[in-house]
């Protein structure tokens, strides 16, 4: 028995507000996608997982899954009934039995709903997740009350939504061949092929995202859920200095800023980034920069340090863990480092899988004391807090 799962990631997610769609904004340190999609990937009854994204979009869901075994993801339609279609027939190829096909708004998606659906599948063709409405509804059309409507058979629906592959595949044909527009889920797309749909409970937690009200709560939520499985916490120090030369601009964390001269060293010299990368390598450790980028190996010279600084996250979550907050102090008599702050934050936020507020970047003179303050150089200063199972 073969199972694919679609994540359906095509919308532009603009209710949610924030300079990305919904599905790639961070929640508990990684993209809302990331969550979803290694929810199925764990999932021991799930073969394939295969998103469909919008158009545009590539670059950033190759950023937001990164560290997820996916496929390629297939490019959706401009409604979600087109870009559902177009996921089942993409995994078509895998001959599944069984499909699940789940939004990527939904990350509190949990392994027992996607159980259930599945089991439920050998007994109907088709399977709605969903929650039966508690609540009194009334019918008032333009804000005035015609009708209270019996709520007894109502049911909100939910993801994944569960269908034998051959049957929705023919569904999907089917109402593209009749042009028929506007079913707002799969569910209603078999529907319109006359599918036996039986709904199951969902659960509370599987909500839809879709405000940046339900993005910062999600947030918390996740959050919450990922500390408290990690009770070991540990601190690590780096410290890094490099010499002046001629240059340009000096890169600090990732961020070049214009200047008269830049920093010396065998990669791009980012001292900030070299002492961050030093101080979460100290967590684990696992050495530093040196033991893992040697300055002697040509293939480094020039080199961006955003590539140590991944080197070392990938370590810590080999190990489960993850940052809790970063703490750098840059000690600079030039260049002005203050006006720079926020962009390196948002530089590294994604970097250290944290939102920016859990980054502090700090810059202190030397008063022109020592080399430091005689100009000839920047030092830099980092502490991380981790968290580990």
């Amino acid at each position: 028995m073969t199972v694919a799962a679609v994540i359906v990631a095509g919308g532009s997610g603009l209710r949610a507000g924030g300079e990305k769609p919904k599905q790639y904004q961070l929640i508990g340190g990684r993209p809302v996608i990331w969550w979803t999609c290694r929810a199925f990937l764990g999932h021991p009854a799930v073969d394939h997982v295969q998103a469909v994204i919008g158009e545009g979009h590539d670059a950033m869901f190759a950023e937001a899954v990164k560290g997820l075994d996916l496929p390629l993801p297939v490019i959706g339609g401009s409604t979600r009934q087109e870009s559902c279609r177009i996921g089942v027939g993409a995994v078509g190829r895998h001959r599944p039995d069984k499909i699940l096909i789940h939004d990527a708004a939904r990350p509190f998606v949990s392994a027992d709903l996607i159980g259930s659906v599945i089991a439920w599948l050998d007994r109907f063709p088709a399977v709605v997740p969903g929650m039966a409405v508690a609540e009194t509804l009334k019918f008032a059309p333009g804000g005035m009350v015609s009708r209270t409507v019996d709520r007894s058979s109502i049911w909100t629906a939910q993801t994944p939504q569960g269908f034998a592959y051959d049957q929705i595949r023919a569904a999907y044909d089917k109402a593209e061949a009749e042009r028929t527009q506007g079913l707002t889920d799969d569910a209603s797309v078999a529907e319109h092929a006359g599918l036996a749909i039986s709904m199951i409970p969902g659960r509370q937690e599987n909500r839809k995202l879709t405000t940046a009200e339900d993005i910062e709560i999600a947030n918390r939520d996740m959050t919450a859920r990922t500390l408290q499985n990690l009770p070991d916490i540990r601190v690590g120090q780096g410290i890094d200095i490099h010499p002046f030369e001629d240059g340009d601009a000096v890169t600090l964390c990732g961020v070049a800023i214009p200047y008269s001269q830049r920093l010396k060293g065998h990669s791009d010299a980012d001292a900030a980034m070299h002492a961050l990368t030093d101080a979460i390598l100290g967590t684990i450790g696992e050495g530093d920069i040196g033991t893992h980028f040697p300055p002697s190996d040509p293939q480094w010279k020039g080199a961006a340090s955003r590539v140590f600084l991944e080197k070392a996250m990938q370590l810590l979550a080999a190990k489960g863990g993850l940052i809790a907050n970063a703490d750098i102090t840059i000690l600079a008599e030039a260049p002005k480092i203050a006006p720079h702050v926020a962009a390196m934050k948002a530089f590294l936020a994604p970097l250290l899988h944290v939102e920016p507020s859990r980054i502090a970047i700090k810059a202190t003179t030397m008063e022109k004391l020592g080399a430091i303050g005689r100009k000839e150089g920047i030092m830099a200063y980092a502490t991380v807090t981790v968290r580990l199972p």
